[in-house]
């Protein structure tokens, strides 16, 4: 289902290029994440951690509106603080956002979306824990940009996980929540 949306995306995306007052642009682009799972009942508390995301962009843009799929290595997890020990979760993620921007002024920009995410590597202080967590991750990115002069974008995105993560019944449901704040640059711009 996931794949037939991304597929049904690109195509209507596509077949709009070929008219008129269409801009299609690829692009990458890069940032920082503020990651933090979603847990209840933990036993302790949850804290923040810092990684990064980067990758590529492709950029279907019909006046105000446009269709902006991507393809994003990001690095998640979580901090946790038990019974006065500490313990860091690493957890790496391939993305797949796909977002519906809507331009107001100057290239400012709401963006709302489905983001698929799948899970390259899972590990608490260094141990790999990988198959005690799923495979894939469901989100739901919101956001706002600015499309920059000079091909250049900004983004604050807050990714709020809607799938549970762990595949233990016995856990309460961790779910994934990032912050991110991204840099971007557009390599190739074609079109109005």
């Amino acid at each position: 289902m996931k794949k037939i949306s991304l597929i049904i995306v690109l195509v209507l995306a596509t077949v709009a290029v070929g008219k008129a007052q269409v801009q299609f642009s690829l692009g990458v682009k890069g940032g920082l994440n503020f990651a933090k799972f979603d847990a209840e009942d933990v036993g302790g508390s949850i804290k923040n951690k810092t990684g990064f995301h980067g990758g590529a962009f492709a950029l279907f843009k019909f006046t105000k509106i446009g269709i902006q799929p991507e393809l994003m290595f990001s690095q998640q997890g979580s901090k946790f603080s038990f019974d006065g020990n500490n313990v860091e979760s690493n957890f790496d993620y391939i993305n797949i956002p796909v977002l519906l921007k809507i331009y107001l002024l100057a290239g400012l920009n709401l963006q709302v979306g489905p983001q698929f995410g799948f899970l390259s590597k899972a590990e608490i202080d260094g141990t790999d824990v990988k198959s005690s967590f799923k495979n894939s991750d469901t989100s739901l990115a919101l956001g706002v940009g600015w499309d920059l002069p000079l091909r250049f974008t900004i983004d604050a995105r807050y990714n709020m996980g809607l799938s549970k993560i762990d595949d233990d019944p016995s856990f309460d449901a961790v779910k994934n929540q990032v912050i991110q704040v991204s840099l971007g640059y557009k390599l190739f711009k074609f079109g109005n």
